[in-house]
């Protein structure tokens, strides 16, 4: 019987335990709650210092660039020119090429190079090739830049997204303003 009767009182003991280990745990459950609650305020201001792993960036949709290609040799034609046009996004990738036909060879890798050049530093290649000139090393020593006219960027919340380059007239002003009708059929949609 003694047995018996310890059993009862042992498992009232225990129990007893357990609330207190529990009531122990809800206050040090509580306790780290709060500190959660201070550390959750406070993440943000920390979050924001803080840099990014990923970066999104804006690229130019392959609609957008078959209506700037569609435009380019529209206005080629208008003005009787055989031009190439080259489409590259902000890493410098080409998106889209279309070769007018009778174009010359060089077209291509002119048109190409252009366009990088306008995407890589936010403006028109006959902008910057005006900054180009004196002795020593320049941004023109930088591989596959070209600073004729004829390249233009295309940017989007004043960022650059795109490049667009046209080569294959007579002059780079030719070019240039091809480039440019291609810009404005879209212009509207950059954001």
């Amino acid at each position: 019987m003694k047995v018996r009767s310890l059993r009862p009182r042992a498992l009232a003991a225990s129990l007893a335990g357990l609330a207190i280990v529990t009531g122990g745990a809800y206050v040090a459950a509580a306790q780290t709650a709060s500190a959660e609650t201070s550390f959750a305020q406070a993440a943000p201001t920390e979050a924001a210092r803080a840099p990014q792993a990923v970066v999104q960036t804006g690229t130019l949709s392959a609609d957008a660039a078959l209506r700037v290609a569609d435009a380019v040799r529209k206005e080629a034609a208008k003005r009787n020119q055989r031009v190439t046009v080259v489409i590259v996004d902000r890493s410098g990738a080409t998106r889209l090429v279309l070769k007018g036909d009778g174009t010359g060879p060089q077209s291509e890798e002119s048109a190409r190079r252009k366009a990088f050049t306008a995407v890589s530093f936010g403006k028109a290649t006959s902008e910057l090739g005006k900054s180009v000139s004196g002795d020593g090393p320049t941004i023109a020593d930088i591989p596959g830049t070209l600073f004729l006219a004829g390249g233009v960027p295309v940017a989007s919340g004043g960022v650059p997204v795109a490049g667009i380059g046209v080569g294959g007239a007579p002059s780079g002003d030719i070019d240039e303003a091809i480039a440019q009708a291609g810009l404005e059929a879209v212009a509207g949609q950059l954001g």
